[in-house]
């Protein structure tokens, strides 16, 4: 990247150095393994960092950013980063930036996903997930409810959540065609009761100055941030060659309906569908890797939302987990070979899932540095949010109904999950205690509970 000109601090400070892509580096790796908290903590992490300490960025450009990023499908702290990244170093400053956000955490759940799978059954490690499958209930319903208070602000979307949550519980209609219908309403609902669809979406205008920053609000544009139609063309065709190449290779090798081919062709849809974060994505997840595939059972799907809950890096990295467990119980390499072929599932997920994350920020950014107005036509993705309730909400039934009766209606109903479901709610609820707090608490009862049983 260019020097930029900056003007001096006020109060005497001295103006900002140029940062080189190896101080970016450095920082982008130790993002990438201090980044807990879901996306509302990530993206306050990176504004204390870049925006109020380091002053790499304005507080008006990060806002910017993020408003366009909020209106992609995928992880939104994720692609942040990739666009801040690119802005500073070009196109390889975003593709590390956006990478060392997610590495470590795939290297991180392939590690815990092995330990779970080989060792899932000693009875203390049985005892931690015992806890922590009623605290994951709590921790979704409560993500229906954030998510709800912002959304649904008035009978519109209110109607638009309900009916969503009818469709996938009793119709059981495909998450894609829910998403795409309650984009439809937003863009209908948008022209014709603008009023009632302008509570969605983005982030509100600066209002706070931290000084004098490397890309100010009054920053010229640098060279690679102008739009041109050669570089879109470039762009569109090494992505279509990043996803073609490796997807060719699975064909051959193991057909169009093989393990890793499905899952390649899976997840690149699952990462078009992730408007409103994880938790909104997670059903058409379960749908797939659970319901149609087989890939793992209900219960490891709600251990492997607790593993995403615990580890750094965007929640949606439990597709990581989905992976491994389907590669390592349906070994394509041979039984001999069972970790390979999850850690090679993981991370072929993994690459489907943020792909186009890449290249929506590296093709849309200089559309979107070419005004630095706030962006327009959030509708569309107000009609989603609003029926992204409705459908977390189901997820949380489905959860909890297979946590409270692990044997179905017909069996017990587990009291202790249930007591235990009780008391992560009222810490998330009414004590504000955070997800990890109440995910170790959780486990650690769910251990005792666990070895009086047993």
């Amino acid at each position: 990247m260019s020097e930029t000109t900056v003007p001096p601090a006020e109060q005497g400070q001295s103006s900002i150095a140029p940062v080189s892509l190896l101080q970016a580096f450095l920082f982008w790796l130790k993002l990438g393994f201090i980044s807990f908290g879901g996306p509302a903590g990530q993206i306050s992490i990176m504004h204390q960092e870049l925006v109020e300490r380091r002053r790499w960025i304005s507080e008006r450009r990060f806002l910017h950013a993020l408003n366009y990023c909020m209106l992609l499908p995928g992880p939104e702290a994720q692609q942040l980063a990739t666009y801040i990244g690119w802005l500073m170093h070009r196109t390889w400053g975003g593709v590390i930036a956006g990478a060392l956000f997610v590495l470590p955490s795939l290297f991180i759940l392939i590690a815990l996903s092995w330990v779970y799978i080989a060792y899932g059954d000693v009875p203390a490690v049985e005892g931690l997930f015992y806890g922590i499958k009623p605290a994951v209930t709590a921790i979704v319903v409560q993500a229906a409810h954030r998510i709800g208070s912002r959304a649904l602000k008035n009978n519109w979307l209110w109607t638009i959540a309900a009916a969503s949550f009818v469709a996938i519980f009793a119709l059981d209609v495909p998450f894609p065609m829910i998403v795409l219908g309650a984009a439809v309403l937003g863009y209908f609902g948008g022209r014709f009761a603008p009023t009632k669809f302008s509570v969605g979406g983005g982030h509100g205008a600066a209002k706070h100055s931290f000084g004098p920053a490397l890309i100010d609000d009054d920053t010229p544009p640098a060279a690679h941030v102008r739009f041109r139609w050669s570089r879109l063309a470039l762009l569109l065709v090494v992505g279509a060659i990043l996803w073609t190449l490796p997807m060719g290779l699975l064909t051959a090798a193991f057909g169009w309906q093989g393990t890793l081919t499905q899952m390649g062709w899976f997840f690149t849809k699952a990462a078009l569908l992730t408007f409103g974060g994880a938790y909104a994505v997670l059903p058409y997840v379960y749908q797939g890797a659970v319901s149609h595939y087989g890939w793992l059972t209900p219960a490891q799907m709600i251990d492997g939302l607790a593993l995403g809950e615990t580890t750094p890096g965007p929640l949606i990295m439990v597709v990581a987990f989905v992976g491994f467990v389907g590669g390592y119980v349906q070994p394509m390499f041979g039984a001999e070979q069972a970790f390979l072929a999850g850690a090679v599932a993981a991370a072929l997920v993994t690459w489907f899932t943020f792909l186009p994350s890449f290249l929506f920020i590296l093709a849309g950014g200089p559309l979107v540095e070419s005004t630095h107005n706030e962006l327009k036509f959030t509708a569309p993705l107000t009609g989603i949010t609003a029926a992204v309730v409705g459908v977390i909400l189901n997820l949380a039934l489905f959860f909890g109904y297979h946590v409270l009766w692990p044997e179905g209606f017909s069996g017990r109903f587990d009291w202790p999950s249930a007591l235990i479901a009780l008391g992560a709610a009222v810490a998330l609820f009414r004590l504000k205690r955070g997800v990890i707090q109440v995910l170790v608490g959780c486990a650690l009862v769910g251990l005792v509970v666990h070895l009086l049983q047993n």
